[in-house]
């Protein structure tokens, strides 16, 4: 998709994202995702061998799902016909900006390789809010309170393990391929390292039942700071991902190309990654990236695409794009952008 900015080419993206992965890496907030003189949008496509999936939004909140038009119980059955992975220029930031980034990045991963995730990150995001009003309740009594904290207590720790589990996991595997990536990429010449960091205190190995009663205990513990914060501070919202090139801190000693390279091969790394499991190449989603790489990174990506993944790619110009990438591209410009766009 070719042309000037403005004319809707990240919303096109953005839409296929948000029917891969019911999420938007650009918002949370679905009211932001709708024309501001409407009360609803619609997200249709075509998939596969025939998937119709639809997803509507509402201003007034609450989403609808269908499926060959039937309506479904679950948005997250909605997941798993449309599998795809996106890179835009805001995913420069994964190294250099705050952790909530690269949770983010680890949860999109983790959702291509279990749909079910989204289920859980639903039910812990829906607890914290619980918890955070509970404390401006003033009107119920101490003992109600710690009552109620109690019950959520229960169910937190519980989604919180297995959060943990599934983002510590999807980091093991992912950590080979970006390592290797990484040696590619710089020559040689940089070791890299992923540390997944829980935001609880979890000992031992790899086990439910351990860690969901460590847990517990840690949310009682700082129900006292918790009061007089006003936020929860034990569960994985506050998990780190470290990225260590050579033993230091990428996000503190890394140089503007070393953080570029890095970003890329975590990228090549999430894509392989998500091949190999699923057993089919995701739909990779370019937003105006190349725009943010130099020739050699460019040239790069897109030998790592090659043939084998199918790609919607924006940008403001063809000058990067090989004789070859152009000759098999199906090349859209402003005026063949439209609600009814077929692709393929």
């Amino acid at each position: 998709m070719i042309g000037p900015n403005g004319i809707g080419k990240s919303n096109l993206l953005e839409a296929v994202e948000l029917l891969g992965s019911l999420r938007s890496h650009r918002c949370s907030n679905d009211r932001d995702l709708i024309q501001w003189d409407t009360p609803q949008a619609l997200i249709r496509a075509d998939v596969g061998d025939g998937d119709r999936l639809e997803l509507e939004l509402r201003r007034q909140g609450g989403r609808q799902a269908r499926r060959n038009g039937k309506l479904l119980d679950r948005q997250l059955d909605l997941i798993g016909p449309l599998r795809c992975i996106g890179f835009s220029a805001l995913d420069l930031d994964l190294v250099r900006g705050e952790p909530a980034l690269r949770r983010q990045w680890l949860d999109r991963v983790v959702l291509q390789l279990e749909p079910v995730y989204a289920d859980l990150m639903a039910r812990l995001n829906r607890l914290l809010r619980q918890r955070s009003q509970l404390w401006r309740q003033r009107q119920i009594s101490s003992g109600e309170r710690h009552a109620l904290l109690d019950a959520f207590d229960v169910q937190m720790a519980l989604v919180s393990t297995r959060i943990h589990r599934r983002r510590q996991r999807a980091l093991h595997r992912l950590e080979p391929i970006a390592q290797r990536w990484q040696t590619h990429l710089s020559g040689g010449t940089e070791a890299l390292e992923l540390h997944y960091k829980p935001g609880s205190r979890l000992d031992g190995e790899d086990a439910e039942e351990p860690w969901r009663l460590a847990i517990e205990e840690q949310l009682r513990q700082q129900r006292e700071e918790e009061e007089r914060l006003g936020s929860c501070r034990v569960g994985p919202h506050r998990d780190e991902i470290a990225l260590l090139l050579g033993g230091s801190p990428a996000r503190r000693f890394g140089s503007a190309g070393q953080q570029r390279s890095l970003v890329l091969g975590l990228k090549l790394a999430e894509l392989e990654l998500v091949t190999q499991l699923c057993g089919e190449p995701p739909l990779l989603l370019l937003d105006d990236v190349l725009a943010e790489l130099d020739p050699t990174r460019q040239q790069l990506l897109l030998e790592a695409v090659g043939e084998s993944h199918q790609c919607l790619v924006s940008a403001t110009h063809l000058e990067g794009f090989g004789g070859g990438w152009q000759q098999q591209a199906q090349i859209l410009g402003a005026r063949e952008l439209r609600p009814d766009l077929k692709i393929g």
